[in-house]
């Protein structure tokens, strides 16, 4: 039956957010991705092991729990749970923890709460259906977000800059921005690198790792970092782009390079110190790969939706 998810801490008193059986699935699957987010160590990133940047994982946990009411908010607009939980999350943290994520988990949640049972394909296909809906209003309200949460090396732009209100849709707005952004270029594309190359690696990984004796929860966080490393070796991130420039991003995919082979190979990278060692020298640098860690959760979400459906995600 239809109800609604009190507010949590963060979010105005009184605010509440409606949901059903599809959304409180899904709710539980955001918590669970953003959790797992922080499991495990993704040098560069912030995780329980490795605070950096000015924030420690406590700050991630207390934006997920924030943002999961209105990022799943049964009927709600891509734009509007965007919004709103990027508010939540800044209210409840007072710093950018979880935008990208945000921006890239609200269409997965839109699309499962329509789509019917199926797998990776059925989701991909919805999600294709809410990027082609997207519109101005949406567009609107994903700005007001992206001002609020100030994301480092924005910059500006010669056309729909965020520091105006848009004139197009959302997902119009996005191309203008895919040629320097990752995450706006999964809207274009209908999120590529989720379903082609994050969701399988993540699959595999997880599966190596049950293989090995690993509990569920151990399997998943192996599988994280696993697709955490694919995607820092296989592309230039594009928020260490946006503020170091594009030579310094790929150095970061070479010497992220060795770290992917020997995931490949089921090292256990957590017993190296010198994995470690890469994960403080990338923070003393000031390179955080945050676009391939925002990526990392929607890989993880994807992973949960697209199971046969228990009561509760149990993807790890």
């Amino acid at each position: 039956m239809p109800g609604v998810v009190a507010a949590p801490a963060g979010v105005r008193a009184g605010d509440a957010f409606p949901t059903c059986p599809r959304a409180e699935f899904g709710r539980r699957a955001f918590l669970r991705a953003c959790a797992l987010d922080v499991q495990v160590r993704k040098p560069g990133n912030v995780s329980i092991a490795s605070p950096g940047h000015g924030m420690q994982a406590a700050h991630f946990k207390a934006s997920a729990a924030a943002a999961a009411g209105p990022i799943s908010s049964a009927g709600a607009r891509v734009g509007e749970r965007i919004e709103v939980a990027v508010r939540a999350a800044w209210q409840a943290t007072r710093c950018n923890t979880n935008l990208g994520i945000v921006l890239l988990c609200a269409p997965l949640l839109a699309a499962f709460e329509r789509c019917g049972a199926g797998g990776p394909d059925a989701l991909r296909a919805a999600v294709s259906q809410v990027l082609e809906a997207l519109d101005v209003e949406d567009a609107r309200a994903a700005y007001r977000a992206i001002a609020l949460a100030r994301p480092g090396g924005l910059g500006s732009a010669p056309e729909q800059d965020v520091a105006q209100a848009p004139s197009v849709g959302l997902r119009e707005a996005m191309a203008l921005a895919a040629h320097r952004d990752r995450i706006a270029w999964q809207y274009l594309h209908a999120y590529p690198d989720v379903f082609e190359l994050g969701l399988p690696a993540f699959t595999v990984a997880r599966s190596a790792g049950a293989a090995q004796g690993l509990g569920a929860g151990a399997a998943a966080g192996r599988a994280m970092q696993a697709v955490f490393l694919e995607f820092v070796a296989g592309m230039p991130d594009s928020h260490i782009v946006r503020k170091h420039g594009d030579a310094v991003a790929q150095c970061v995919i070479g010497e992220a390079a060795q770290w992917r082979a020997r995931a490949r190979a089921g090292a256990v990278l957590d017993e190296d110190a010198a994995f470690a060692a890469w994960d403080e020298q990338l923070k003393a640098r000031g390179l955080n790969p945050g676009t391939s860690a925002d990526l990392c959760v929607a890989v993880a979400l994807a992973a949960a939706l697209t199971q046969a459906q228990p009561a509760s995600p149990r993807f790890y």
